[in-house]
């Protein structure tokens, strides 16, 4: 399976009163085909799967399969804290309809390597589903290292990973280390054109939410070989994508989808709003990207 082009790691809407809300969702997603994004994935960290319910988390991941056309790539996130409930959400979204899954360390649990190489390998044996690794130590607080994708990258199900260390080096590494046999995805959204430039040739991006048009763009840009004018892209979009790597992620995303004219609400608890300095710093950022051409 080749992954390619933005795939927006999507945003969960909610409401006024804190629940998920499929009329500003529908809207979210059309502006995003609109754009040119490749495929969805929804129930990841940028959609805040961890303050879901699991029966919100299959409306999700059944909303957004009913919305997906065929061509588009579908990626269920069907991370947990443990490998059992790793496997039931991963046997539910295969279920759904999802052939592919992206699966981060089990959140809170800091596993040794040998303990992530079975976790995956478990979720392998339990369900038929092709996986792509997400390696976030700023947030999961341990890396995927090379000792877990030695034993993986030639598992036939194991189709990439999606680096999101911030490191350039570690995208170089996995790029010449595995080239053949795992794919690199972007998740490292400030340093995105490196990543295409060491051979990344799919984005799982949160700030497509926000900035679709803009980032779509850079990847077809790219894909043209006018390296100058991404260079000129990325140099637009790096401010706000450096805001939005600053902290508070999530929270500046969907303000973000605000500013672009489609709400989709406020973060759940504990998560809290932004400051209006924190609203005017990232609009000031993002003008360039409202007026992108």
């Amino acid at each position: 399976m080749k992954l390619s082009g933005v795939m927006p790691a999507l945003v969960t809407p909610m409401d006024a009163k804190g629940e998920l809300d499929f009329v500003a969702f529908k809207k979210h997603l059309a502006m995003l085909r609109e754009a040119g994004v490749t495929g969805w994935v929804p129930c990841g960290s940028t959609g805040e799967y961890n303050f879901l319910s699991d029966a919100e988390r299959e409306q999700v991941l059944m909303f957004v399969k009913d919305f997906a056309l065929p061509t588009e790539t579908l990626i269920a996130g069907t991370n947990a804290p443990h490998t059992k409930s790793v496997i039931a959400n991963t046997k539910r979204a295969k279920e759904i309809g999802y052939d592919t899954v992206l699966l981060a360390t089990p959140f809170y649990t800091k596993p040794t390597q040998q303990e992530m190489i079975a976790h995956f390998k478990a979720v392998l044996d339990a369900v038929d589903v092709n996986i792509v690794l997400y390696s976030y130590p700023g947030k999961d607080g341990v890396e995927i290292e090379y000792e877990t994708l030695d034993a993986l990258a030639d598992h036939p199900r194991v189709i990439g990973i999606k680096e999101s260390s911030g490191s350039l080096q570690r995208a170089i590494g996995i790029a010449t280390r595995y080239e053949g046999r795992l794919q690199l995805v972007s998740g490292s959204d400030d340093i995105a054109l490196d990543f295409m430039l060491w051979g990344a040739d799919s984005w799982i991006c949160g700030p497509a939410n926000c900035m679709a048009k803009a980032c779509c763009d850079l990847d077809r840009t790219f894909r043209s070989g006018d390296i100058k004018k991404a260079k000129q892209q990325m140099a637009t979009l790096y401010t706000a994508m450096n805001i939005l790597e600053s902290g508070k992620f999530v929270q500046k995303v969907k303000y973000g989808c605000e500013v672009q004219g489609i709400p989709v609400g406020e973060c759940r608890m504990p998560l809290g709003p932004l400051t209006n300095e924190e609203k005017a710093a990232f609009r000031a950022a993002m003008e360039p990207i409202l007026n992108w051409k």
